[in-house]
């Protein structure tokens, strides 16, 4: 198993400190501070950590402050309702007993209904898309060194961008990216930690797709960008560490705020979740 695994793995590691209480630890990656999908898919893993015999079908969540990557963060779970079919969670995680972030969460139990879908965009199968060497070869050279830089990084969930060539280009397009992600090894057989790895994935490039239309992206240092707000619903069951497609959207920016959509596919077309999004995306001329 890899090192990038591994690190996947540690993650979802969380310590009981008891009364519903948990310690989750960030990797040892030199970030400056913590990922946010890190934050979400340890809150989430948390708050299925008091819930039997149900699933999160949709959660809500706040960023507040930077994490410190340095520094264990603590979920607080309070168990707000347990109906006969809902349980209601909300999840704070706190450093020095500052609240960095909030989440609420919703679990169903299994149950039969209505059921229709929209379809999966029309892409390249992510076995069609260069990997992690045909990237290095053919595509990176060709990209800006914040660009490069990133997608070499060693990192536990494997993206295949659809739309690569946006980087490279010059001038404003359609707010729309397409991307395969998935763990970069196999899982154990917990639908919690496969959900809450997803919820990690979720968001790695969300908030990206809302500077599509403007002709930029997070790597410009003349941007200003954090995620402010993260929602997710879960509509059917996955794997984690199959391709997943990842359909992203943005349909309106204003205020400084980029507002982004996300629909993840399974490879059979069949939409698994669905993701929301806005964040903080300020012009700061100043850096250039």
């Amino acid at each position: 198993m890899t090192s990038a695994a591994n690190t996947l793995l540690s993650i979802f590691d969380l310590e009981p400190l008891g009364h519903n209480r948990f310690q989750g630890r960030s990797p040892d990656n030199g970030w400056t501070r913590v990922f946010g999908g890190q934050v979400i898919g340890q809150a989430l893993y948390a708050a299925c950590k008091t819930v039997e015999a149900r699933q999160p079908h949709s959660l809500h969540a706040y960023f507040m402050l930077p994490g410190d990557p340095a520094i264990p963060i603590v979920y607080e779970v309070e168990r707000l309702r347990d109906g006969g079919s809902f349980s209601t969670r909300r999840v704070l995680a706190l450093q020095k007993d500052a609240a960095i972030f909030a989440m609420s969460a919703s679990f169903q139990i299994a149950e039969p209904g209505y059921d229709h879908q929209m379809p999966m965009p029309a892409v390249p199968m992510p076995e069609e898309l260069p990997g992690r060497d045909g990237m290095e070869r053919d595509v990176l050279p060709h990209m800006p060194e914040a660009v490069r830089a990133y997608y070499r990084r060693e990192r536990p969930i494997e993206i295949r961008p659809v739309e690569m060539s946006r980087y490279a280009a010059d001038g404003p397009r359609e707010p729309k990216f397409n991307v395969w992600v998935r763990a970069s090894q196999t899982l154990p057989e917990e639908p919690a930690l496969h959900q809450s790895v997803l919820a990690y994935a979720s968001d790695l490039m969300l908030l990206d797709s809302s500077l599509i239309a403007h002709g930029t992206s997070v790597f410009d240092r003349r941007v200003q960008s954090a995620s402010l707000d993260h929602a997710m619903w879960f509509h059917r069951p996955f794997r984690a560490d199959d391709w997943l497609l990842y359909a992203q959207d943005s349909p309106s920016a204003s205020g400084a705020r980029g507002f982004s959509r996300g629909l993840i596919f399974d490879r059979d077309g069949n939409l698994v979740a669905s993701v929301a999004q806005e964040g903080l995306i300020r012009p700061r001329p100043d850096r250039a």
